[in-house]
């Protein structure tokens, strides 16, 4: 019989994907980066950023290019700080989000 496999909540995916963002700093994350390091399908990318945009937690840059990056918008920066505070709350009592 084979480990359960832990799956990842729909909000651990949007911070992984944001987080990916941050890290590329003002350059911002190209849709390849970000489908890498988030560990997702290119079906489920396309939703979740679509997703991060109409709730203005990142932005498209060059969206006239083919080269297509993204950005976390303030409100972006102020989830990830508030979700670090979240996850830190929720492991001091052994929950997983």
């Amino acid at each position: 019989m084979s480990p359960k496999r832990a799956y990842r909540s729909k909000i651990r995916i949007l911070a992984d994907m944001m987080q990916c963002i941050q890290e590329e700093g003002e350059e911002g994350a190209g849709p390849t980066k970000i489908l890498y390091s988030a560990n997702l399908s290119h079906d489920r990318l396309t939703q979740y950023l679509e997703e991060l945009i109409e709730k203005d937690l990142i932005v498209q840059m060059d969206e006239n290019s083919s080269n297509k990056t993204y950005r976390l918008t303030e409100k972006g920066r102020d989830f990830l700080r508030e979700f670090a505070k979240m996850e830190r709350f929720s492991e001091a009592f052994g929950i997983e989000i």
